[in-house]
C-alpha cells in the first residue's frame, strides 16, 4: 500500500521548520512525504529545497484554501491512500502502521483518523478531532474526547479502533480511489467543516470512516486562523448550513435548517451580549451567503444516494452539555 503523506501550507515557513522533521523522520520508511504550497509569498519554497531534498513540492497558482488547496494538489499525486496532514502536526513513531494495517484489513473502510491529542499539553485530546467525530440531530459536531470546548484527559479510554463519523482533517487518510469518486473536497466551504462534508457524503455512498487509537498525533490547533477571528466564525456558520443542506435526509432536512437558522439567531445574539458584533455581523455575512448559493448546494443534494440514512448519535449536543450538564462522551452516549 502506497501511502502519500500532504502537508497543505501557505506562509507557514515557521510551522514547516518546526514540525516538518518529526514526518520526515516517521514516514520515511513507510510513505513519501509532500508539501502542497498554496501559493505562498514568504520563503517557505526556498526552505523547503535547502533542507528537506526528499520531501516532493506540489505548487498551486493559487491560495485556494484548504479544499481547492488539496483538491489540485491530489490530481497530481498518486499513491493508494492519501494522509491530509496540518502543518501544524507533530507525529510519533509507528503513527503510519496501525492504519496502514485497518485499511488492509478493512476493505469498506474508506477513511480513518487518528488519536489528536494537544501539542500544548499532550494529556488532552485536542479540538479539532480528539477520539473521532460525530453529529447531532441538528448537525452539530462534536467528539470523543471534545464536547464543546470540553476537552478530556488522555488516560487510554480511546485506544481501540470504532466506527465514527467523521474524520478530522487535522489529520485525514482516505483511499485516494473514493477521494476522487467523491470529487474530493468541496471547493465552496475554502476551508473550516469541509472534512465533516466529505466524511458525510462517504457514508452515503456506503463506505465506513473508522478511528484507530493506536496512532497518535499532537496538534497545535488555531496556528492558521484563531478562534476569535470573525472570518472563522463566518466560515464555521454558513459551512455548517451547507452540510447539512446537502446531506441531512429528505425527511428531516427542512426541520433540520430551521433549527439551526434559529439557534444561529440565538448565538448572533449572543456575540452581541458579550459585545462582540463583529461576530454577529460574521453569522449574518454567512446566512447571506448560504442563501445566495442555495441553488448551486441544492444541485450538489441531488448527487448524492443517501445509502446511510441514520446520522446522529443523540439528539442535542447542545442540550445534552449545556442543559444537563455532561462533559464527557461517554456521559451522553
Amino acid at each position: 500500500m502506497k501511502i502519500a503523506v500532504v502537508i497543505l501550507n501557505w506562509n507557514g515557513r515557521a510551522l514547516l521548520e518546526k514540525f516538518l522533521p518529526s514526518v520526515v523522520k516517521f514516514s520515511t520508511d513507510d510513505a513519501e512525504v509532500y508539501v502542497t504550497d498554496n501559493n505562498s509569498t514568504d520563503d517557505s519554497i526556498d526552505f523547503l529545497k535547502k533542507n528537506y531534498p526528499s520531501v516532493k513540492i506540489v505548487q498551486n497558482d493559487e491560495n485556494g484554501g484548504y479544499a481547492k488547496g488539496y483538491n489540485d494538489a491530489l490530481k497530481r499525486i498518486e499513491a493508494d491512500v492519501y494522509a491530509l496532514v496540518n502543518s501544524d502536526i507533530e507525529v510519533t513513531k509507528n503513527w503510519l502502521k496501525p492504519i496502514k494495517e485497518e485499511f488492509l484489513k478493512s476493505k469498506n473502510t474508506a477513511a480513518i483518523q487518528p488519536k489528536l491529542l494537544d501539542y500544548k499539553d499532550k494529556s488532552k485530546f485536542e479540538y479539532a478531532g480528539a477520539g473521532g467525530g460525530f453529529v447531532d440531530f441538528l448537525g452539530y459536531p462534536y467528539c470523543k474526547g471534545r464536547i464543546f470546548n470540553e476537552l478530556e484527559t488522555d488516560q487510554g479510554q480511546f485506544n481501540d479502533v470504532y466506527n465514527i463519523f467523521w474524520a478530522s482533517g487535522a489529520c485525514l487518510f482516505i483511499r485516494s480511489g473514493v477521494y476522487h469518486q467523491m470529487n474530493g473536497l468541496d471547493e465552496d466551504y475554502f476551508a473550516h467543516q469541509e472534512e465533516i462534508d466529505l466524511c458525510w457524503r462517504i457514508q452515503n455512498e456506503g463506505f465506513n470512516i473508522k478511528y484507530v487509537g493506536a496512532s497518535t498525533v499532537y496538534h497545535v490547533g488555531g496556528a492558521t486562523l484563531q478562534e476569535a477571528n470573525p472570518r472563522k466564525t463566518f466560515l464555521n456558520f454558513r459551512n455548517s448550513l451547507y452540510t447539512i443542506t446537502k446531506n441531512v435526509p429528505k425527511r428531516f432536512v427542512i426541520i433540520v435548517i430551521l433549527f439551526r437558522l434559529i439557534l444561529d439567531g440565538v448565538a448572533g445574539a449572543k456575540f452581541l451580549f458579550e459585545l462582540r458584533p463583529v461576530h454577529t455581523w460574521a453569522i449574518f455575512r454567512s446566512h447571506m451567503s448560504y442563501y445566495w448559493n442555495l441553488p448551486k448546494t441544492l444541485r450538489k443534494r441531488k448527487k448524492i444516494s443517501f445509502k446511510q440514512l441514520h446520522y446522529y448519535q443523540c439528539f442535542s449536543i447542545v442540550w445534552e452539555h449545556f442543559i444537563m450538564r455532561k462533559k464527557r462522551f461517554d456521559d451522553i452516549n
